[in-house]
């Protein structure tokens, strides 16, 4: 049972995930009121607290409660998979630390420099893939 509430609470945090990477590339704009931005800082903290329970609950997964540690440390595909995660956990650090050091600007509206734009895009891009990697997994694709 409890590798069930592990996985669900796994699978809960890969929507979460996902949803706040969409809604922070749907409020970043290059110019942003102090509503939006703060907006958009709120959402990015969220999508940082979802990924540490995505990255948690997969660690449970891995070391405690889930299929043996083989299945996932001898598959190519879980490495990949794996170094997706880390390129993204990389990726948003410079949105990240940009927002906080930010988030109490003076003014009206800030602009945000153009690569953070890129960045989200890409981190979303890294996410599209990962489904695809885990159905490859559960297949026994990489074993």
């Amino acid at each position: 049972m409890e590798e069930v509430i592990v996985r669900y609470f796994h699978f809960i945090g890969i929507l979460l995930l996902a949803s706040t990477l969409v809604l922070e590339h749907l409020l970043i704009e290059k110019e942003m009121s102090k509503k939006a931005f703060k907006k958009l800082v709120i959402v990015d903290g969220i999508y940082g607290v979802s990924a540490l329970v995505v990255l948690a609950t997969g660690l449970l997964l891995l070391l405690a409660v889930g299929k043996p540690k083989e299945f996932y440390t001898e598959n190519f595909v879980f490495h990949i998979k794996m170094t997706g995660f880390v390129l993204m956990a990389v990726l948003s650090i410079v949105p990240t630390v940009f927002f906080i050091k930010n988030r109490n600007f003076s003014g009206e509206s800030i602009t945000l420099p153009r690569h953070l734009i890129g960045i989200v895009r890409a981190e979303k891009a890294v996410l599209l893939i990962m489904p695809l990697l885990a159905v490859f997994m559960s297949r026994g694709i990489g074993l």
